[in-house]
């Protein structure tokens, strides 16, 4: 089976600071694209660049700051992006097929499960899918966070061996390079510590929403799916190619997880959760390590008004997040028989499973 590639390219790579499609920058990355595809690799595109490319055009002097007006030029500037895209790749003999997604896409699974279909049968007929979020809809603004976000959410989706996040600047540095002379790029990853979120700082320009903060957030996500990453620059014909083979201009991120599951998947990064519940350190180390359900005995606190079937999220007493799982008892019920023994809790109240969050039902999220 052909290796899936998803790459995701931001707003400033694609348009003026104007507001205008930069169709020399979209060439330049279609042929880097297309030289991949031309290799039988599975190529995903995630774009942002809808609002920067439109606003210009819908007589904004300036990327606008209300959410009504980001949508209008959002509405505008992706019909403006896939025509371009759709002119710049047939030039190369390849065909491509708009996907626009939001939240709630992946808080559904079935809505998930039909994207992911969809996505597959596109690959299979050698299609290239580029992906945006649906900004006319979207309620909150900037959900995806230029989209890096939801370029490691796709990047999981289909189970990807490749995720390259594409900026304007050649990777992560242990300072901002353009104002410190001492900045040292960091060439390679292996976990993502809260140090190293530390280094990262806000948005880039003007045009663009997501920092580089944004990015090693989508690239924890995407390696705990299993998918490594790379976050860097392109600048000359081949560079693609290059970072693909680990030797370009960037930083690379790796992972020995496995691919998850969709509904791990579901659970862990895109279900509400409905409320929270602390455990002892008995409990977290058999959930961490142990591969093993949580009983009511481990339990210390639980916060919210949940039910049976809802998802909540579980901490350690410091307040840590550890995982979330689909719990079998309602709040009140838990409350009535946290630390008690599996005899104690069967006499005081009537469930269908005696785990409180069985492990098949289970995902960690530490670190």
């Amino acid at each position: 089976m052909a290796e899936s590639i998803v790459v995701k390219i931001g707003s400033s790579s694609l348009t003026s600071g104007a507001g205008e499609i930069n169709r020399e920058r979209i060439a330049f990355y279609a042929s880097e694209l297309a030289a991949l595809h031309a290799l039988g690799y599975q190529v995903l595109l995630v774009t942002s660049g809808a609002v920067a490319a439109g606003f210009r055009t819908i007589g904004y002097p300036s990327r606008p700051k209300h959410l009504h007006e980001k949508q209008a030029a959002a509405a505008v500037g992706q019909a403006l992006l896939m025509q371009a895209y759709q002119e710049i790749f047939g030039g190369h003999g390849i065909g491509t097929a708009q996907i626009l997604l939001t939240r709630p896409d992946f808080a559904s699974r079935s809505r998930m499960n039909n994207a992911l279909m969809t996505i597959e049968e596109l690959l299979h007929q050698r299609i290239l899918p580029i992906i945006n979020e649906n900004d006319t809809v979207a309620t909150d603004e900037l959900k995806f966070g230029d989209n890096d976000m939801l370029s490691a959410l796709v990047a999981n989706l289909v189970k990807a061996q490749h995720l390259f996040i594409l900026t304007d600047t050649d990777g992560l540095y242990t300072a901002n390079p353009r104002h410190d002379p001492n900045a040292r790029k960091i060439e390679h990853v292996e976990q993502i510590t809260h140090d190293l979120m530390q280094i990262a700082g806000g948005a880039g320009t003007a045009v663009g929403t997501g920092g580089m903060r944004s990015k090693i957030e989508a690239a924890r996500i995407a390696m705990r799916g299993g998918v490594p990453v790379f976050i860097g620059r392109l600048e000359q014909a081949g560079d693609l190619l290059l970072a693909l083979q680990g030797s370009d201009k960037g930083t690379y991120f790796h992972t020995d997880q496995h691919s998850l599951p969709l509904k791990k998947q579901w659970l862990g990064f895109h279900s509400l959760s409905q409320g929270t519940i602390a455990v002892d350190d008995g409990a977290a180390k058999a959930l961490l390590t142990g591969g093993k359900s949580l009983l009511p005995a481990g339990v210390r606190s639980v916060e919210g008004d949940f039910h049976p079937g809802d998802v909540v999220d579980v901490t350690g007493l410091s307040g840590d997040p550890i995982g979330r799982g689909v719990v079998n008892y309602a709040a009140w019920q838990i409350q009535a028989v946290a630390g008690l023994s599996t005899e104690e809790v069967k006499r005081r109240v009537e469930v269908n499973r005696i785990e409180v969050i069985h492990r098949d039902e289970w995902i960690t999220l530490a670190n």
